[in-house]
C-alpha cells in the first residue's frame, strides 16, 4: 500500500453519557468541552492522518446512547472496519451494557474489528482499589470474549486517545503496533 487515499469508517457505540462524542472531538479537534450537549441520533466527524505516504481518513460515526436511537445503528455499523464498544469506567452498569451492544452490532457487521474502550479514567483513578480490580477483571473478561483490545482512556486528561486510533490502524492493516502495552491494574490499561 503506497500513496493511496483510504477511508476507514469507525463506529462508536455504548450507553448514553459515557463520553463517546468527547473522545471523538478530542481525537479530531484536540479539544475537550465539559458542557457538550448529548448526541441525539448520530454524530459524524473526519480526521485525516498520513501513514507511510498514505492518506488515511478516519470517518468516525457516533451513535447516541439512548434506546430510541437503536434503529440508527445500521448507519453507524454498516461498512465500519472497526467498532469502539465504549463504557464509563466509573459506572459498571455501562460495562454490563456492552454485551447487548456487541450482540446488536454483530447482527449487522460480523467483520469489524471490535475495540473495548473504558472512558473517564480520571474518575476511575479516584476509585477504591477493590472497585478498580473488579472493573478491570470484568473488562478483561469481556475483551477476551470479544477478541478485542482493551483500552482505558480519559478525554478530559487526554490519556490514550491518540493510541486508540493507532491500535485500530495496526489491527485493520495487520501492522506491528507501536503502542506500548500497560497491564497494571489501576493504570490506564492498553492490552491487545
Amino acid at each position: 500500500m503506497s500513496d493511496q487515499k483510504i477511508v476507514l469508517k469507525i463506529g462508536m457505540v455504548g450507553d448514553s453519557q459515557i463520553g463517546k462524542t468527547s473522545l471523538m472531538v478530542r481525537y479530531v479537534e484536540g479539544t475537550f468541552d465539559e458542557d457538550y450537549i448529548q448526541t441525539l441520533g448520530v454524530n459524524f466527524m473526519e480526521k485525516v492522518v498520513n501513514v507511510k505516504s498514505n492518506e488515511i481518513t478516519f470517518s468516525i460515526w457516533d451513535l447516541g446512547g439512548q434506546s430510541e436511537f437503536i434503529n440508527m445503528l445500521p448507519l453507524v455499523c454498516n461498512e465500519a472496519v472497526a467498532v469502539l464498544f465504549m463504557f464509563d469506567l466509573s459506572r459498571k452498569a455501562t460495562l454490563n451494557s456492552v454485551r447487548e451492544w456487541y450482540k446488536q452490532v454483530r447482527a449487522l457487521n460480523k467483520k469489524a474489528v471490535p475495540i473495548l474502550i473504558g472512558t473517564k479514567y480520571d474518575l476511575f483513578a479516584a476509585m477504591s482499589p477493590e472497585d478498580q480490580e473488579d472493573i478491570c477483571k470484568t473488562a478483561r473478561r469481556y475483551a477476551k470474549a470479544m477478541k478485542s483490545p482493551l483500552i482505558f482512556s480519559s478525554t478530559s486528561h487526554s490519556i490514550n486517545v491518540q493510541k486508540v486510533f493507532k491500535i485500530i490502524l495496526s489491527k485493520v492493516f495487520d501492522l506491528k503496533c507501536p503502542v506500548a502495552k500497560i497491564e497494571t491494574v489501576g493504570d490506564p490499561l492498553i492490552e491487545y
